[in-house]
Order: structure tokens, then sequence, then C-alpha cells
């Protein structure tokens, strides 16, 4: 589809009526492709704020105003919050009021039978904990979204838990049941270059494909079933000229979710991934163990500082976290431990994707990292994502100083930095990196006592 037939799908009514009411409150996103054919994910607006869609009309307005990327492709954030006005909004916990409980199956077009098997699987489990009505499913272009409706769960529950732990803990929780008949699946399923998996990607910044979104590669639409048509569930479906869709995603029975939400609580123990920030809080899942010693490391100073170098470079946060934590483990540990190569020298003004027949690389400037097929760099066959970083880099760093303030310095630093030593590995590295190395974190610490900035 070109870019005009994308604005006449999305131009009608139905469509613009689903998509715009299931983005209402959500942080969205769309994507599209740069002039060097590298993909471009947007999360925020031209004044820097959360994107947003408001009414049908947003849905094509948003999609011409970046129409120089020609998008195709609109998500929506497993959070829906009471405010979307700000950066600190999308950090804090308390303006999240619903959580989406979202399963991905994930797999490739001709085996499709096999995600709806999987599916089934899921909705079978969670039928069996007593939600039905809440429940449907959503074609996402190469795999199937299994949703509990977010107004599910009773006031009272959500009163007494954040509902990004409710979400997090009940997918984590049926994946942990599942997992053996899961992979019993998977093992069976023809080989190809997109495995069969079902996976927990509840994140506080995780975002899925909007119902009648078209996938960003295959022409396909993002149609919604419900649990008594999964038998009869056909590709075809799917076809932007043919588009059958169930608008009853909008059914829920308040407080249905309650059972499964308390017994998942009580197992898993919540959303891992909090950082301790100025409102946002920590969660630990075992409120009896006492934190580790801080000793924030050059590992994560690293991470840091290459997350915020991709971040003023792109924009784009998700994969500026993948990319820091993708550098340092590099850096620190890949060429000892992981045998892993470097990617060819290349050097390009700027950043940009080559996908090749196996793999892909990202150039940041001249410095390559392999990235996955989900978009996020990777070493070896293991995927450093958003919320590895937030464990592994954030949260520790966040045991010393406000992490917020750590990632405020960091960008303020290197917005001092000329963009050709940030397009330069050799230089980033001696010039920016290694002068702070041993002493950043200590520094972030000097000026929160003394509320001043570089």
């Amino acid at each position: 589809m070109d870019f005009r037939e994308v604005l006449e799908y999305y131009s009608r009514s139905e469509v613009g009526r689903d998509i715009a009411e299931y983005c209402a409150n959500r942080w969205v996103a769309i994507e599209g492709v740069g002039e060097d054919g590298c993909r471009v994910f947007i999360r925020y607006g031209g004044d820097g704020r959360p994107l947003t869609i408001r009414g049908c009309s947003g849905v094509v307005d948003v999609l011409r105003r970046y129409g120089g990327l020609k998008p195709r492709t609109i998500y929506a954030s497993v959070n829906l919050y009471s405010s979307l006005q700000s950066l600190e909004d999308i950090n804090t916990s308390s303006r999240i009021m619903y959580t989406s409980p979202i399963w991905d199956v994930d797999g490739s077009v001709e085996n499709w039978k096999s995600i709806i098997e999987v599916s089934r699987l899921i909705v079978d489990f969670i039928e069996g904990e007593g939600v039905e009505k809440s429940l449907f499913l959503k074609w996402s272009g190469r795999g199937i979204h299994v949703h509990i409706h977010e107004k599910a769960f009773s006031k009272d529950l959500l009163d007494k838990y954040n509902p990004l732990d409710i979400a997090y803990s009940i997918v984590e929780y049926t994946l942990r049941r599942l997992r053996g008949r899961i992979l019993d699946i998977a093992s069976k399923t023809k080989s190809t270059s997109r495995p069969l998996k079902a996976e927990n990607e509840i994140d506080l910044k995780r975002v899925f494909t909007a119902p009648l979104s078209i996938h960003r590669e295959v022409d396909l639409c993002c149609v919604c079933f419900k649990p008594n048509e999964i038998d009869s569930f056909d590709i075809e479906w799917a076809k932007p000229n043919i588009l059958r869709h169930n608008p009853a995603w909008r059914s829920y029975v308040e407080g249905e979710g309650d059972s499964i939400a308390e017994k998942a609580l009580s197992e898993v123990g919540g959303y891992p991934g909090w950082v301790e920030a100025k409102g946002v809080r920590t969660v630990v899942a075992e409120p009896t163990e006492k934190p580790k010693t801080a000793g924030i490391g050059r590992f994560e100073v690293m991470a840091l500082l290459q997350a915020a170098r991709y971040y003023l470079l792109t924009g784009d946060i998700e994969k500026a976290k993948s990319f820091g934590l993708n550098r340092a483990i590099f850096y620190a540990w890949a060429k000892k431990h992981l045998k892993a190569k470097p990617p060819p020298k290349t050097v390009v003004d700027g950043v940009k994707t080559y996908i090749g027949d196996r793999e892909g690389i990202e150039y940041v400037g001249d410095e390559g990292a392999y990235i996955s097929k989900n978009g996020y760099f990777k070493i070896g066959d293991e995927e450093q994502k958003p919320i590895d970083y937030d464990r592994q880099v954030a949260r520790r760093i966040s045991l010393t100083v406000p992490y917020e303030k750590a990632w405020e310095a960091a960008l303020e630093y290197l917005r001092g930095i000329p963009k050709t030593i940030l397009l330069s590995q050799q230089k980033f590295f001696s010039r920016v990196y290694e002068p702070v190395r041993d002493s950043f974190i200590e520094i972030v610490g000097k000026r929160e006592k003394q509320k001043t900035l570089f």
C-alpha cells in the first residue's frame, strides 16, 4: 500500500472511530520510514509532549503531520493515563489509571494456525480463571495479542495495587503455567525466520498495535475478535478489503479479573521494572529482602551515556535504552565472554540501519551494532530490551542517585559535545566517556545536593 492508500484506509469512519476510542488517554506512537530507508518511530510531538490522538479526525491528522515519513502503523501504550501533558506524566506511577494485560504471541504469517493454537491455550486458561466477557484478541499482522480489558478490575483492587503491577503479574502468571505446553507447540511448528513464541512484554512504556491499524510491513490490519470466534478465525479477515472486525473489544465486566489478579500478584509480586525517582515509586518483589549495596561502576556510566547519545541523535528513548545496555555489555564482556565480533566498519552521517538476509546492523556514525528482527540491539541471540536496561542500569543507578537526575545530567553533558564526536566510536569513548567514567555519578550526586546544573 502506498501512502495515499494508507490515508484512504485510515479515513474510513469505522477505522477512525475504533482507533480513536482505543487510543484515548493512551500514549501513542506512529511508525514510518526515513529518507535512507530506516524505520522511524515517533512518540513525541514537535512540542516535546507525548504523542496522543483525540477524536476520529486526529487519526488522519497525526499521519498527515508526519507525512514525509509515510507512516502506516499506529501503536498505543498498555497504560491509560489521567494526564499526558509532559514527560513527568508518563514517568509518574500515580498518573496510570488502567493497564491492559496483553499476551504477545508472535510468529510468521505462514504459521498463523500455530499462533492461533497458542492463543487458544492462553484464552482457555484465562477463562478457567473466571475471565470471559472482558477477553478479546487482535491479529497484530504477524501474530496475536490476547487482551483482558483494562477495566475488568474493581475499584477496590485498583486502589490497592498499581494497574501496571496487576497487568504484568497476570501475564507472567499465565505464561509460567503454560510454558511447557507453549514450547511443545513451538517445537512442532516448522522453523521460519520468525520463531513462534509467547512473551510478557508488559512494560512501563510499552506500546502495542492499535485495533484496525495497518501492520508496518505486511498489508494486513489489526482486527479484533472474541474468544468464541477463535476456531473460525482466518487470516483473510485481516485484509483491508475484507476487514472482518468485532467492535465488541469494548465489552468488559468490572471485577471479572480480580480473582486471577490476586493469585498472580501473590505469586509474581508485581512489575519489576519500577525505577526509584522523584514521583515514581520503587516496587520490590520481595519486601523482606534488603537491596544490595549500590556500587555504581563504569558499566552503568557507559550504558547511561551511550543511551543518552543515541537518544540525542534519534529521539527514540526505547531504542536508546537498548543501545546503551548493548554497548555497555559489548565493551565490558562481549569480547572476552560472549566472543562476539563487531560488525564490519562503515561510516554514516547519522544513524542508519541495514537489513541483510540473516540479520541487521545499525550504525551510529562509524559504530555498528547488530539488531534483532524486533528492532532492538543484540549480542549473539540475546536482545537487550528497554526493560533490561531499567533493571540492570536505571535501578542500580537509582540506589545512589535518582535516575531521572542522572539521565538529565547525561543529556546536559552530551548536548555540549559536537555531533562529529557523538558519531565517532573512538572519540566518544576517549573524549566523552573516559574523562567521567569514574566520577559521573558522584558529579550527579553533588549537583543534586546543590540543586545546580552543569
